[in-house]
């Protein structure tokens, strides 16, 4: 028996998906999360072998909580589930741990398989993210490049989605426990990592990061 945690803010989404889910005699859903910081709290309890994350939650989104996560839980696997049909989230979920992307328009047929394949070991990945990663591996060879490192700590691309979530400077302070003083700081440095000017350009990076929703 697979013991599962299901994170999606969508109660609706995550009735659906358990149903799926608990209709196999080797599927077990033991938890359910309505953000990606619960998400986490609970993917660290010993009764969950498997989290399947929405990639879109607040707090933190599906791709932060996989990477926080599979960074403390080695043992942990983690599939990443998405309305999306978007490379860069594809590439996002791999790079942040995740052992498969599933689409949520095809949960219903690949949801099963795909927590069958990542407890075998084995990565699960629907047909167009197979070719979009070939397409990416091939361009990448023919120019000679290999996938560059994020260059954002993790409390700087928290910051991040709250600045692309319209947050002020206040209430980021106030959600990460930090002075206003040190979120400015962390602004300034995280504009000059990124090579960018303002906010419209961080709200852009977010989402091509798929840290927010367009």
């Amino acid at each position: 028996m697979t013991r599962i945690l299901l994170a999606d803010d969508h109660a609706v989404v995550r009735r659906g998906l358990r149903l799926v889910l608990e209709g196999e005699p080797d599927l077990e859903v033991v938890a359910e999360a309505g953000d990606g910081a619960e998400a986490v709290r609970l993917g660290l309890r010993d009764d969950v072998e498997l989290a399947v994350l929405d990639v879109s939650m607040p707090r933190m989104t599906g791709l932060q909580a996989a990477r926080e996560l599979t960074s403390r839980r080695g043992d942990l696997r983690v599939l990443i589930l998405s309305m999306h049909d978007n490379e860069q989230y594809l590439f996002e979920a791999l790079r942040a741990g995740a052992s498969g992307y599933v689409l949520k328009s095809v949960a219903d047929r690949d949801l099963v398989e795909a927590c069958r394949a990542t407890m075998r070991g084995e990565p699960f990945l629907y047909p167009g993210a197979v070719r979009a990663l070939m397409r990416d591996f091939v361009e990448r060879a023919r120019r000679g490049e290999s996938p560059p490192d994020d260059p954002l700590t993790p409390r700087e691309t928290e910051i991040v989605k709250l600045v692309a979530e319209s947050r002020t400077t206040r209430e980021i302070a106030a959600e990460l426990v930090l002075s206003e003083k040190t979120v400015e700081r962390h602004r300034t440095n995280i504009l000059a990592k990124l090579g960018m000017r303002d906010r419209v350009e961080l709200v852009r990076y977010a989402i091509r990061r798929g840290l927010v929703e367009p």
